[in-house]
C-alpha cells in the first residue's frame, strides 16, 4: 500500500463538503459501540466478539481481542489500560498498546453497560444483579454489592460513593471503598439510565415516567418531574439546568435544584440516546427521524433537520458542524447555526455508533460491519479491510 502523511486539517464548514473516506476497517458483525480515540488509536467493539484498536491514521489493525459475546458498550481507556465489558458476562483489561490481556472478570451474566474508573478501583455492574469493584492491576474483586435484578445502568463515582441504579427500580450509594450501602431509593420502575451527578445532588431517569433529583448523600428525594413515558436516556446538566430525553418525544429543561419546568419541546417520536449540550445549544436525535437543535435558555427551535430513518445516535459537535448517523443508513454533517446539511455519507447499514472527532478525522461506526474514517486527505492507496 502506498502511505502518505498528511497534516492534522481542521474541519469547518466551509470545507467540510470535501470530505474523502480515509479508510474503512472491516469487522465481522454490526458495530453499535461508539469509537473512542486516545493518543493516536482508535478502540472499538463489535457484535462479532471482538474488540478492535487501529492505528487512528491509518486504519491498520494494531490488535483485536476475542471475548465471548458481542461488545455493545464504549470501551473505557484510563491510564493506558482499556477495559471492555462482553454479552459473555466478562470485563476484560487490556494493555492499551499491545492489546495484551492484563486480567480478565467473569460475573454470572451480560455486562451492556460501560465501566467506572476511580483510584485504583474499575466499577461495572452486570445484568446477574451484581455491582462489582475490582482492582485495576490485578482484577480482584474488593468488594461486591447485589442487588434484586440486573444493572444495566453505568456506574458514577464522586467524593467516595458510587452510584448506580438497577432493574429492581431502586437508586443505590455505595460506599466506594468498602461496598457498604450508604442509601438506596425505590422508584416505581426499572432504572436503566445511568446516574449523573452534580452540586451534591444524584440525577437519574426510570421507566416509572419521573427523573428523580435525590441528595448525593442522603438519599432524600429532593424532587421528581413526569416525563410522560419511560425514560431510558441518562440526564446532562449545564449552567443550573438539568435536560433530559423521554421515550414520551419530550425534551425538557428544568432547574436542577427544585425540579421546575424551565421549557419543553415535543418531537415526533422518542428521545433515547443522550443529548448533548454544546455552546448555549442543545442537540437531540428523535425516532420520528429528526435531529433537533434547540436553545439552551429558552427551549426556542433553531433548527431541525430529518433524515430517512429514525435516529439512535447521539450527535456530536466540533468546530461548527454537527455529526449524527441515522437508521437511514447515512452520516451527516450539518451547520451547528443554520441546519442545513453540508456533507453526508451513505453506508450499507444503520447507524447507531456515535461518532468521535480527533485531530482531523471524523469516526463511525455502522451496522454493515464496518468502522469509517474520514477527512480531507486521503491516507492509503485501497482500502484496508479485517485481517486476522
Amino acid at each position: 500500500m502506498v502511505q502518505n502523511t498528511p497534516n492534522n486539517t481542521v474541519i469547518y464548514p466551509a470545507n467540510v463538503a470535501s470530505l474523502k473516506r480515509a479508510w474503512t476497517y472491516r469487522t465481522g458483525d454490526a458495530i453499535e459501540s461508539s469509537p473512542m480515540v486516545v493518543s493516536g488509536v482508535v478502540y472499538t467493539g463489535s457484535r462479532d466478539h471482538h474488540l478492535y484498536a487501529l492505528d487512528a491514521r491509518t486504519g491498520k489493525k494494531l490488535w483485536s481481542y476475542r471475548t465471548g459475546g458481542a461488545i455493545y458498550a464504549t470501551p473505557t481507556v484510563v491510564d493506558d489500560v482499556v477495559y471492555a465489558g462482553s454479552f459473555d458476562a466478562t470485563l476484560s483489561a487490556l494493555e492499551a498498546r499491545t492489546g495484551t490481556l492484563l486480567w480478565r472478570y467473569a460475573t454470572g451474566n451480560a455486562i451492556e453497560s460501560s465501566p467506572a474508573v476511580a483510584d485504583g478501583v474499575v466499577y461495572v455492574g452486570s445484568t446477574d444483579h451484581t455491582l462489582y469493584a475490582l482492582n485495576v492491576d490485578t482484577g480482584d474483586r474488593l468488594w461486591s454489592f447485589e442487588s434484586s435484578a440486573g444493572i444495566q445502568s453505568s456506574p458514577a463515582v464522586a467524593d467516595g460513593i458510587v452510584y448506580v441504579g438497577s432493574w429492581d427500580h431502586n437508586v443505590y450509594a455505595l460506599d466506594a471503598t468498602t461496598g457498604a450501602r450508604i442509601w438506596s431509593y425505590t422508584t416505581g420502575d426499572r432504572i436503566s439510565s445511568s446516574p449523573a451527578v452534580a452540586d451534591g445532588v444524584v440525577y437519574i431517569g426510570s421507566q416509572d415516567h419521573l427523573l428523580y433529583a435525590l441528595d448525593a448523600g442522603t438519599g432524600e428525594k429532593l424532587w421528581s418531574y413526569q416525563t410522560g413515558k419511560i425514560v431510558l436516556s441518562s440526564p446532562s446538566i449545564a449552567n443550573g439546568v438539568v435536560f433530559i430525553g423521554s421515550h414520551h418525544g419530550a425534551l425538557l429543561a428544568l432547574d436542577a435544584r427544585t425540579g421546575s419546568k424551565r421549557w419543553s419541546f415535543t418531537t415526533g417520536g422518542a428521545i433515547d440516546s443522550s443529548l448533548l449540550i454544546a455552546d448555549e445549544v442543545v442537540y437531540a436525535g428523535s425516532q420520528d427521524r429528526s435531529i433537533y437543535a434547540l436553545a439552551a435558555l429558552t427551549g426556542e427551535k433553531m433548527w431541525s433537520y430529518t433524515t430517512g430513518g429514525i435516529i439512535d445516535s447521539s450527535p456530536t459537535v466540533a468546530e461548527g458542524i454537527v455529526y449524527i448517523g441515522s437508521q437511514d443508513h447515512t452520516f451527516y454533517a450539518l451547520s451547528a447555526q443554520a441546519g442545513e446539511k453540508l456533507w453526508s455519507y451513505i453506508t450499507a447499514g444503520g447507524i447507531v455508533s456515535s461518532p468521535a472527532v480527533a485531530n482531523g478525522v471524523v469516526y463511525i461506526g455502522s451496522n454493515d460491519h464496518n468502522l469509517y474514517a474520514f477527512n480531507q486527505t486521503y491516507f492509503w492507496s485501497e482500502e484496508l479491510g479485517k485481517d486476522e
